[in-house]
Parts: C-alpha cells; sequence; structure tokens
C-alpha cells in the first residue's frame, strides 16, 4: 500500500472510553464496568469527541490520508466528518476490546503514519504505549473519565487543531509525555494509586496540551482548613450543596462532620449527606425541588474545574444550577501551579463551556477569594 504527497494521520476511537463517567463509576476500564455503565444508562462519549477534533481538519482535507479501524473504532468518526478514510483491519462491532486497540496502533505503525491521534483516556493511552511505545508520534483526544496523563490534548477541538498544525508542517516541535497509570478499583474505593507507566512522543504546543495532574501536598493543609472554615460558615441550610471531588472539597466535609467520597461527588443538605457518590442521574433528580451550588477545585497542574474526573456534574447540571451558582476552591499552591495558565473547562457540551468562559471567583483562604480566568 503506498501513499504519494500526502500525509497520513492514524485514527483509533477507543468506542467505550469514558462511559463511567456521568453515571459515577470513575472509569471504564474492564468489561463489568463497561456492563454496568450501560445498564446505569450511561451512553459513549468517544464518538462525539473524534468528530469534534476531525471538525477542527476539514480545512486540509485534500492535503491528508486517514487510515484508520472499522465503524465505532475510527471509521464512523471519518465519514461523519466527509472524509473518505481508508479502512484496515478488523473488529468485532460492539465488543471491541483493549487488544483491539494495540492491534490498531500496531498496524499503523507499520504503515508509517505521520501521527497516530487516539480518542480515549489514560487506560487507552497505555494500549497505545504497550503497542507502540515511543516508536511514532501520537496525541489523544481526551475521551476518557480522569486523563491523568500528559498525552492529550486540552479539549477535542485543540487536538483537532494541533494534529492539522503538524500535519501542515505549522507545529515542528515534539516532547515526551507523561502516561500515568490509575488503579480504577483502588479509586473506587476511595484510594488514589497513580504512578509513571511510560512516555509517548507527542506534537508540542503549550496552549493546546494539557499537563499531568499534580496531587496536592501535604503542606497545604493549613490553607484547606482555611478554605473549609469560609466555605461552611457560608452554607445555607435550605441548599443543596454539590461537592465535588478532590483533598481541598474533602476538608469542607470534614468541617461538616461528613465522609467525602475523594474520587466522587456528594451532595450536602443542611449539612447532613443526602446524595453520597452520586451520579449524574441522581445529582438531577435532587436538583427538582432545591436550589443549588456546585463546589469544586482545579486539578493541580492542569487546572480543568469541570470534564475531568467529575463528569457527574454534567452540563445539564451545571445548566440547571447556573454559573452564578459555581463556587471554585484552590490553595494559593494549587493556583500558582498553574503559573499564570487559566482554568480549564471541557464538559463535553461546547455551549456550556462557552457559557463558563471568561472569569470567576476562587474562595482561597479565609476571607479570601480572587478573581482568575476560565478557558475552554
Amino acid at each position: 500500500m503506498v501513499w504519494v504527497g500526502k500525509r497520513r494521520l492514524g485514527l483509533i476511537v477507543n468506542p467505550i472510553a469514558g462511559i463511567g463517567g456521568r453515571v459515577g463509576l470513575k472509569g471504564s476500564d474492564g468489561e463489568d464496568v463497561q456492563r454496568k455503565a450501560l445498564e446505569f444508562g450511561a451512553l459513549p462519549q468517544s464518538l462525539n469527541r473524534a468528530i469534534q477534533a476531525l471538525e477542527r481538519m476539514k480545512s486540509i482535507r485534500g492535503e491528508i490520508e486517514i487510515i484508520t479501524y472499522p465503524s465505532e473504532m475510527g471509521e464512523d468518526a471519518a465519514v461523519a466528518c466527509g472524509f473518505d478514510p481508508i479502512v484496515i483491519g478488523s473488529i468485532q462491532k460492539g465488543k471491541t476490546t483493549s487488544e483491539d486497540t494495540k492491534n490498531a496502533a500496531k498496524e499503523m505503525s507499520s504503515l508509517g503514519v505521520d501521527l497516530l491521534l487516539f480518542a480515549g483516556g489514560d487506560g487507552t493511552a497505555r494500549d497505545v504505549y504497550d503497542a507502540v511505545g515511543r516508536a511514532m508520534l501520537v496525541l489523544g483526544i481526551p475521551a476518557g473519565v480522569k486523563m491523568h496523563s500528559a498525552v492529550f490534548a486540552v479539549n477535542p477541538g485543540s487536538a483537532g487543531e494541533l494534529a492539522a498544525s503538524f500535519l501542515r508542517g505549522i507545529v515542528n516541535s515534539e516532547r515526551d509525555a507523561e502516561v500515568m497509570d490509575v488503579d480504577e478499583e483502588s479509586l473506587r474505593k476511595g484510594f488514589v494509586s497513580a504512578k509513571l507507566y511510560g512516555f509517548l512522543r507527542i506534537p508540542y504546543q503549550e496552549r493546546l496540551v494539557q499537563g499531568a495532574k499534580i496531587p496536592s501536598s501535604a503542606g497545604d493543609k493549613e490553607s484547606m482548613n482555611a478554605i473549609a472554615c469560609e466555605i461552611v460558615d457560608g452554607m445555607r441550610d435550605d441548599c443543596l450543596y454539590i461537592i465535588g471531588p478532590g483533598t481541598t472539597t474533602r476538608a469542607i466535609m470534614s468541617k461538616l462532620g461528613l465522609s467525602k467520597t475523594l474520587a466522587g461527588v456528594d451532595v450536602v443538605l443542611g449539612r447532613s449527606l443526602v446524595g453520597k457518590d452520586a451520579n449524574e442521574a441522581q445529582i438531577l433528580k435532587l436538583l427538582e425541588k432545591r436550589s443549588a451550588k456546585i463546589i469544586v477545585t482545579p486539578i493541580g497542574g492542569q487546572g480543568y474545574i469541570f470534564g475531568r474526573g467529575n463528569q457527574q456534574i454534567s452540563p445539564e447540571v451545571i445548566k440547571k444550577v447556573g454559573k452564578e451558582n459555581i463556587i471554585v476552591v484552590a490553595t494559593p499552591e494549587k493556583i500558582n501551579s498553574l503559573r499564570g495558565r487559566p482554568f480549564l473547562v471541557d464538559t463535553g457540551d461546547q455551549e456550556v463551556d462557552r457559557m463558563l468562559s471568561g472569569y470567576i471567583r476562587v474562595v482561597s483562604g479565609f476571607n479570601e477569594q480572587i478573581i482568575y480566568k476560565v478557558s475552554h
């Protein structure tokens, strides 16, 4: 098979990536989790995320050749965006596995594609690493639940923009990006167990690529306690508080004398727990009769306040609550870790992302607030 004069883009879509997010399952690894997510009414998100990326590449449609896997593993997304992809390999529709991802990456590497674009999460990044290591340039379209790894663009549109710029020769820089291995089973039990799995080579433009997650340090404890005092002092008994994951929000729950689901979303009313480790449907049900506020903290080093690890607080939840009722809490150390970069939102709903963009008030201590920029 020979291509002449066109750059070659490999495309892999993990159909079940991120399926466990809105239903509160902390990930999508494993057949049991995927089956449970579908039973809870979860809808796959990765196809739409891949389409959002490819929409940004339509301007170079005549300059590139897309090589992809059949049906839901890439072909559907490419065709939806008006591309005429070359389809290789074979899959069992509706029953794809990590081995399909690995096989696809290996075949595309052997065909010498110029860039491999994949839609998935940390698990998909690990599969790509296992298959090709640093042998080829890759870039992740964020479509998973956590995405602690640094191989992903900041959102699907940025993935398409960076891929197009690289294939056109406008972006020539590359770097080694961390692939993080997070134990989802431990995460579901409230323990964060993340380790460096390896490195993948990615094209690089700082504003378009997310960093690796930086955990909060023990030195932040005093600041977290001060934030907790500020938030708890201002709580109203007639208002629901939807409290996102993180150690900063855990300090708020501790101040209330309540147990926090570290990697989940809890709901408080009248200083009592009315929704523990709640999923999107449960939160929407609670919102039917009450006004509410959302309390979230940005991911250290990345800056995401929505769209990474807290998909239970979905676009529908955010629209019902309203931007004016979102409370962001962050220690000065966490804010400084962003080095002036804005907070990020990647909810999967571009209208909601635009609504959240601009500036937002951040509680950073007791009686201490700052105004900080939010981008999408």
